[in-house]
């Protein structure tokens, strides 16, 4: 199968718009984001003294792993136990607050441009868009935020006395997140036919093969195989911009439009005025 430019795939967002109420949802880790979330606020953990030198190496460790592995299954459950025995005792409300201070410093720039813009097309066609991701709610749930996402999935930790116990409650990973998606779709009223996916990960093929328009982001060798017998839609997104500069060129675009429509505005004035003003 060739690969589908991110461009093209907007504007197939744009013509499958439907009366239906559909979704589009999107695997966060390197597929909004080029790099793992669950790691990426190591150093505000590290500066306020949750996390020491030695497990910030065990996480970086863990988070190569995951990203050199190809996001199969044993560098997830890798990386998932890493994290867990990490924040045992940590506070929840520490976190959130590291979280919330530290958010475009660490997320902004990783976020890829394609899915912005893909994010954009889907909501331009009425569709809620929901960030689905193994990572804790404590994490995904201020990313969807700033993404303007309509809502997400994540991994539920458990707290007792407003620290981690360093068990979990829900593990939104593999067949978790198709049963989290339907869901949702029933809670929301979905039609998981209409919806579209999006992840780089070979085991989110269940939330691909849950809805009726799936898309594979930089896919391995594994999920390209899969997406051909599948006939997933292949894209490619290359092009981590921060936020704050991808919100400047829509700024800048949107005032090159709008000066534009008023330029035509004032000849097309200038244009009956001159022909009223002609005798006949």
């Amino acid at each position: 199968m060739a690969d589908q430019q991110p461009a093209a795939a907007a504007r197939g967002a744009q013509q499958h718009a439907r009366r239906l109420h559909a979704a589009a949802f999107f695997d966060l880790d390197k597929t909004i984001i080029a790099t793992s979330s669950a790691t990426a606020f190591s150093k505000g953990f590290l500066a306020q003294g949750l996390l020491t030198r030695r497990s910030v190496v065990a996480s970086a460790y863990a988070q190569l792993a995951y990203l050199l592995g190809g996001a199969d299954e044993a560098s997830t459950e890798r990386l998932r136990a890493a994290l867990a025995r990490t924040v045992v005792g940590w506070d929840v409300e520490t976190v959130s607050t590291i979280v919330r201070d530290t958010l475009h410093e660490s997320i902004d720039p990783t976020v890829y441009a394609e899915a912005v813009e893909l994010i954009a097309a889907h909501q331009a066609a009425g569709r809620d868009v929901v960030v689905v991701s193994a990572s804790g709610s404590e994490v995904v749930e201020p990313i969807a935020a700033m993404l303007g996402a309509d809502a997400f999935v994540a991994t539920r930790m458990a707290v007792a006395d407003g620290r981690y116990t360093g068990e979990i409650d829900f593990y939104a990973f593999g067949e978790n997140k198709a049963v989290a998606i339907r869901e949702l779709a029933a809670a929301r009223g979905y039609d998981l036919a209409a919806s579209f996916a999006y992840s780089d990960s070979v085991t989110d093929a269940p939330m691909l093969t849950a809805v009726g328009h799936g898309h594979v982001v930089n896919p391995d060798r594994a999920l390209r195989r899969l997406a051909a017998e599948h006939g997933w839609d292949v894209l490619t997104f290359r092009r981590p911009v921060p936020l704050r500069q991808l919100d400047t060129q829509v700024r800048v675009t949107t005032g090159a439009v709008l000066a534009g429509v008023a330029v035509v505005v004032v000849l097309a004035w200038w244009w009956r005025r001159r022909r009223r003003g002609r005798p006949t």
